[in-house]
């Protein structure tokens, strides 16, 4: 399951996000610190293929992916010297697979703190690259020596040649994503080899980023205008507009109220959708899905990922003993009304160990272990 954390000021939002995703439970409140220990949730991904699929099948389950969030406290300038409740939320986030930041841009003389959302960006920034600087400090000369009295040790002289490259990136102010920018995640080589070396240390600025830009109901026709700024200050990620505040309102609701509330507002999907096809994409994430009378299914993978990973995911013994994928697009076999119709019709495609899984395949593995 990928995990998010939320990062941000007191009262940018995080906690009514956290509520507008995971449907509530976080409390949200006008002052600094409401939140005093991570808020974690978790949110069933909404997936209209799958819902199809099950549909088609007559499932008796249904299983969607899911997602979780965490909720991490606000930080304030010298959290990482233990301002405000420091250290103790920037652990919080060292496993998270991405950084969310949340930008406040709405102004309320009731909510204390700036209303500016560079300035929100510049503090963070600030703070998770100090924390980063203080990390590979406190480690490098250790690896350093290591490296001298081990010549030999590739693994060794590659993780303090990239302890080296950081430091002296993090020294100048800059967070690791913007000296070595993040595409999509995959497999593949990596353009910025130093990122795997620094794998195990966990650092908070080498994490993929995107952010959620918190503006107020009066603000709802200038979303692309305040989104602007954000997405000039940082290049290449996902910048969502979103007024957080209704969303979250939104979220409490179900079925047809929360559909009219949705589309008289003018706010489409909902920020789940939204927020999830977003964060999807900065992980390169793609799905595939398994149906049947028993189950329908759909599962995550990475983009680029070979059959029998993908098989992997349901059980390590399909990957181990893979010998085939039956496989076909969603909407074809939806089309056909059901496997054995798309068996009969020769459309199922025979896949082997080199197919490299499409989003939106249907699949059935054979395996013999």
């Amino acid at each position: 399951m990928e995990r998010f954390g939320f990062v941000g000021l007191p009262n940018a939002g995080k906690s009514s996000l956290f509520n507008s995703l995971a449907g509530g439970g976080a409390l949200a409140a006008p002052y600094a610190f409401a939140t005093t220990d991570p808020n974690v949730g978790v949110a069933r991904v909404p997936d209209l293929r799958l819902d199809a699929l099950a549909e088609m099948s007559g499932s008796k389950k249904v299983v969607p992916t899911t997602t979780e969030f965490i909720d991490i406290g606000g930080l304030v300038e010298g959290a990482s010297k233990g301002e405000g409740l420091g250290n103790r939320f920037l652990a919080g986030i060292r496993e998270a697979d991405a950084i969310v930041f949340v930008l406040r841009a709405f102004g309320d003389s009731d909510v204390p703190g700036p209303a500016d959302p560079l300035e929100h960006l510049r503090i963070v920034e600030t703070e998770l690259t100090l924390a980063d600087l203080e990390s590979v400090e406190s480690r490098i000369d250790r690896r350093r020596k290591a490296s001298r009295s081990q010549p030999s040790d590739t693994v060794l002289a590659d993780e303090a040649a990239a302890l080296e490259a950081a430091l002296e990136h993090l020294a100048a102010g800059t967070p690791l994503y913007r000296a070595w920018p993040l595409g999509a995640v995959s497999d593949g080589p990596d353009e910025y080899p130093h990122r795997a070396a620094l794998r195990s240390h966990f650092l908070l600025t080498d994490k993929p980023v995107m952010a959620v830009l918190n503006f107020g109901e009066d603000q709802l026709d200038a979303a692309a205008e305040l989104a602007a700024p954000i997405e000039a200050e940082l290049p290449g990620a996902t910048v969502l507009p979103l007024c957080v505040q209704l969303e979250a309102e939104a979220a409490q609701l179900t079925g047809a109220e929360r559909a009219e509330l949705l589309e008289g507002l003018g706010l489409g999907e909902g920020a789940l959708e939204r927020f999830v096809a977003a964060a999807h994409g900065l992980l390169g994430l793609r799905t595939f899905l398994t149906t049947g009378e028993k189950e329908s299914r759909a599962w995550t993978f990475r983009a680029g990922w070979r059959a029998p990973q993908c098989a992997g995911r349901i059980h390590t013994d399909f990957e181990r003993g893979f010998i085939r994928a039956e496989v076909i697009d969603w909407a074809e076999l939806l089309d056909l009304g059901s496997w054995s119709a798309a068996r009969d019709a020769g459309r199922l495609r025979v896949e082997g160990k080199d197919y490299p899984m499409r989003d939106g395949d249907v699949v059935e593995f054979r395996f013999n272990v």
